[in-house]
Parts: structure tokens; sequence; C-alpha cells
């Protein structure tokens, strides 16, 4: 069988997971492999350690490659951080045929002149994603290609990031001995494996919650609304109760990995949980009722955050999918009746299974999978709308050899092609 073959790189503030994916026939997704390292140079998102980055995504790629037995060359990665900025701008072109039919290069026009846009010094473009069309006056319009008219304008959101932290993201995967075929916001990669078209649709709120940060995407008519990075996450919740409970940051975590909950109102005064002393001390003994309350008052932060967000955003009475939560710091106890306490605003966790038709192993596709899941299915979109694709052929399953994923360099993404340009010259310039 040929088929377009995917990876996907998520590299997280806890965890780098690297996932190979396919499209079926049904149009869903089928999960080759999936390889997982401990994240150790990587800070809210962003890479503070180049060598040790560089082997965790050698070990989680490693493992992928053996498990779909695909030999990984190019991949989709996520990027997220606290240096994540997004800002709403209007751009128009006026027509010089007003009666021939708007086409698809006239939307590509407009899009570049919005990475033409003056950012900030050492700032630079990573999306610019349209929402409404304007066509003539005529307002609200989706679609306009196949349409006719002098004047096209649009609403875009365009997502920011800085220059330094994308070379660095860059400088890892390339010294892993890999190629970034697409750089993709991380909460728009969640999105993409944990909504539905209906929840779009209907308006909701994506809400990452991650190790180093928290993500948050907003939709409503089936449109991107509102993105942003809160650069908290489950790795403070476990500093809180390593210093809380004055124990060792190993416990702390597992800790609140077991038992852990969002309500402190849910655990009884007497429930106690032992940990092992230092070098012959004494065990000592952890109330779970105060484990929670640590847990409780730092989640109430990043909620009140979210819900900031929210608020900001002008979509607050328009969001009838309410919130839903994914990433590892969703899977705490009682988060969902957290989230809707303090929001009002009906919650669900996330899974990414919405387009998983299968997987090599089930049990990894949790919450904390969604970035990487999303980010195959970002990649095999781009696969789909584009002429210059190079098929794999999966080995039968007794051939010993593998494949290459192989990519025409020209397929390279609209929005995210002039970047990468400017990235590799820029390591092109400093090798000479």
């Amino acid at each position: 069988m040929n088929s377009e073959i995917v990876v996907g790189l998520d590299i997280g503030t806890t965890k780098i997971a690297c996932l190979v994916g396919r499209r079926m026939e049904n149009n869903k997704i089928e999960i080759l492999g999936i390889g997982k390292s401990e994240s150790i140079g990587v800070t809210r998102g962003v890479v503070t350690n180049i060598d040790r980055t560089v082997q965790s995504i050698r070990a989680a790629v490693e493992e992928a490659e053996r498990e779909s037995g695909v030999n990984i060359r190019l991949v989709n990665v996520g990027i997220a951080g606290q240096h994540i900025k997004s800002l709403q701008h209007r751009g128009m072109r006026t027509r010089r045929n007003q009666e021939e039919e708007i086409s698809r290069a006239d939307i590509d026009a407009l899009i570049d002149d919005m990475h033409k846009l003056v950012m900030l010094p050492g700032e630079e473009i990573i999306h610019v994603l349209p929402q409404e069309f304007t066509v003539d006056s005529e307002s609200g319009i989706k679609e306009p290609i196949g349409m006719c008219g002098a004047r096209l304008e649009a609403n875009f959101h365009i997502i920011t990031g800085q220059l330094t932290a994308i070379r660095n993201i860059y400088k890892c995967v390339t010294k892993a001995g890999l190629n970034v075929d697409a750089l993709t916001l991380e909460p728009l990669g969640s999105a993409a494996a944990v909504l539905s078209e209906e929840e779009k649709e209907a308006g909701v709120v994506l809400v990452d919650i991650g190790g180093g940060t928290t993500d948050v995407a907003i939709f409503q008519d089936g449109i991107i609304r509102h993105t942003a990075v809160i650069p908290f996450g489950g790795n403070i919740i476990t500093e809180d109760i390593k210093q809380g409970c004055t124990i060792m940051r190993n416990h702390a975590e597992l800790l609140k990995v077991k038992f852990g909950s969002a309500l402190a109102t849910e655990n009884k005064d007497n429930e106690i949980v032992c940990i092992p002393g230092l070098k012959g001390r004494d065990p000592k003994e952890i109330s779970l009722k105060n484990l929670s309350q640590i847990i409780q008052a730092r989640m109430d932060e990043i909620i009140e955050h979210v819900y900031w967000e929210i608020r900001n955003s002008g979509y607050e009475k328009k969001l009838i999918g309410g919130i839903v939560l994914t990433g590892g710091g969703s899977q705490l106890k009682h988060m969902k009746q957290l989230v809707e306490y303090i929001t009002g605003m009906d919650c669900r966790i996330g899974y990414p299974n919405e387009h998983v038709v299968k997987a090599k192993n089930e049990n990894l596709l949790i919450p904390a999978m969604s970035t990487g899941v999303g980010l195959v299915i970002h990649g095999l979109d781009r696969f789909s709308t584009s002429a210059n694709v190079v098929n794999v052929e999966m080995p039968a399953a007794s051939e010993k050899k593998t494949k290459s994923v192989l990519v025409d360099k020209d397929r390279e993404k609209k929005d995210t092609v002039g970047l990468l340009t400017r990235i590799r010259e820029f390591f092109d310039a400093e090798e000479e």
C-alpha cells in the first residue's frame, strides 16, 4: 500500500514525543509508532540546553523508528513558550479585473502581504491564519474563491515568536540529524487532535496543560479567534508540592500523579501517605488533603489565567462547546469539576483519538500525546494540499529493511517557508 507518512515531533518541557502516522482510506489517522523520552534541556517550552535536548530528541526518534519500521529524516515540529504572541490585522488588495473569479493566488498574495508586516526587533511571524473575508463590502465570507469582485479584504490572526527561540529549536532538530518540514504552534496541533468540527463551529476553548506552559486556543464559527500561551504548567505544581511538603522533587511528582487531586474537598482529613526518608531517616507522612490544597491553589491560578484569556477574547458568551482540557495536566483527578466551578462553562477531557483509527499501542494515546498526534495531522493536511509529494511504501511485515520518509523541499507550507528558509540561510552562513 502506498501512503504518505508524516512525523510529528513535540519538544515539550517534561517529555519529547515523536509520532509516526499516515492517513487511512477512511480519512482517519493510523499511528505507526510512538517514541518518548524525558525532556531535560527545555524550560517552559523554550530550549535552554542544546546538547541535552538533542540527546532527548535522538532517544525519542530512535524509539519511534524501531516501533514503526520507518527511517525518520523529516519532522513537523511544535513550538510553544511564553515568547509566543498573537495579534489581529486586516489586509486588503485591489484586483485589476473585477470580472475574473477570485483564485487561490489572490488569497496567497494577501497572506504574503501579512508576512511583510514590520515586527518588533527579534520577533518573527510563525503563522498567518485567515478569518473572515470581505468582497466589495460583502462581509462574513469564509471561502471567497470563485466569487467576483474588485476589492478583497480579510481579517487575519497572526502568531509571532522570538527568532532566537525558533533558531534554537531548529538547531536542536538539525543537530539530531533531522530536517524541519514545518513549525506549528502547539495549541493548533492539540486542537487538530482533540476537537471535532462541530465543536469548532459551535465555539470552543482548547486548554492544553503541559509541563511548562498552558496553551489556549479559541475557535468560533470554525475559525481560530484567539491564541495564548500561559507560562505555568504541571511542573510548577510539582515545585509547589516539593516546597510545601519539604520532600524530594521526584517524590513530589509521584505524589502528584498517583494521589493528587485538583479539589481539596474530595479528600478526607485522615488520609495519609508515607514516603521513604533520606539515608536511613524515618519515612515522612503526607496528608492527602494538604497535598490537594497545594495543587488546588496553583490550579486555581492557572484556570483564572485561562478564564481571563477567554473574557479578553470577547467570545465568552459565544462558546457553546465550552472548554476541552488536554495535555498531561488534564489527567489530574477532579480537573473537570474545578474548571467548571471557576468558569461556569461546560468541560470535557480531550483524548487524541478524535481522528485516530488505530495505534500499535493504544495505551499511549493519552491527553499528554495530543500535541504529537496533532502535528501528524497538520503534516498530513499539508500533504493533501500539495502537488510535490513523494509517497512512501511501507515495508511488508516479513521485510527487515526500512524506508525513508521523503518530501520534496518545494512543498513547504506558505506561512513557514520564508521563516524556515531564513533560519537555514543563517546556519549555512555560520558554517561558512
